[in-house]
């Protein structure tokens, strides 16, 4: 298990969601860690809006299906569904929700989108949909396998963030939030792709709540009892905790400025992130 799938496991299993991507903080709902799964499923709700109908023949692949919530509850609204998952910890995760559907005919490729057999699946999707993945994929890559796979007319829909043009600015918080692809440099590449851009939807503060959520379950609730169990072990233990903080001191340090800084805010996200829903449609050729 690498760093960031475990990071991904520790999430799901610390906060006890079924979904790894955020929620969309509509204005009903309370912000407060209770109610994340249910902003998580507006969220569900809102990427499922953007795919072809349930119909005969139509077929859809989740690119970085995570747990396979998504992917299970298309499955039971009677969608023929593939899935893509390079971490092995979250396919055994998915091939357990498949259990329950003896009779689908998903098929659960584990391996990168980059290294997906294109060859094989070409033509074969009405729509591709990432959530939260695209930012882990070469933007040029996912761009032309998507090309290779749809059926003439179909859509990719990407549900990410993205960097705005402050990020790398050297601001206080600059960093403390990772990932995503340049929205600039994004956009062009989409220009030079045979795609139609049918929908693109800026969510950043619908999305952006999560951060405060968080952030306020990190500082209040995890950071608090970390400290406790390291004094504790400190003077319990005193040798091997002198030990542990020889050896991962630095790391230590790295994951106290970037989880425990309190500095993880929806502010923080707002400023070096732009979260958009986006629909492209595959141009006829």
């Amino acid at each position: 298990m690498d760093s960031r799938e475990l990071g991904l496991v520790l999430g799901q299993q610390l906060l006890g969601v079924d979904d790894l991507h955020y929620g969309l903080w509509e204005d009903d709902i309370e912000r407060k860690l209770a109610n994340l799964p249910i902003a998580q499923q507006r969220y569900t709700e809102m990427l499922a809006a953007t795919l072809p109908a349930v119909a005969e023949g139509v077929r859809l692949l989740d690119v970085g299906c995570g747990t396979g919530h998504i992917l299970e509850q298309l499955l039971e609204r009677g969608y023929s569904v593939d899935a893509v998952s390079p971490a092995p910890e979250l396919s055994r995760q998915v091939g357990e929700r498949l259990e329950r559907f003896p009779d689908n005919d998903t098929r659960l490729f584990q391996c990168r989108f980059e290294d997906l057999p294109v060859e094989e699946v070409a033509g074969q999707y009405d729509a591709i949909f990432f959530s939260e993945s695209f930012q882990y994929i070469d933007t040029e890559t996912a761009l032309t396998h998507a090309q290779q796979l749809l059926k003439p007319g179909g859509s990719i829909t990407i549900c990410d963030f993205f960097k705005t043009d402050k990020s790398g600015d050297g601001g206080p918080a600059d960093q403390i939030i990772g990932g995503g692809h340049r929205l600039e440099r994004f956009y062009l590449q989409v220009e030079a792709a045979p795609f139609e851009t049918e929908r693109d939807e800026d969510i950043t503060s619908l999305v952006s709540p999560n951060m405060d959520v968080l952030n306020d379950f990190l500082m209040n609730t995890i950071k608090p009892a970390g400290l406790t169990l390291g004094e504790y072990l400190q003077g319990r233990y005193p040798k091997t905790g002198w030990l542990a903080k020889r050896l991962m001191g630095k790391k230590f340090a790295k994951l106290g400025r970037k989880y425990f800084s309190g500095k993880r805010t929806g502010e923080t996200f707002e400023r070096y992130k732009n979260y958009r829903l986006l629909v492209l449609r595959l141009q006829s050729s």
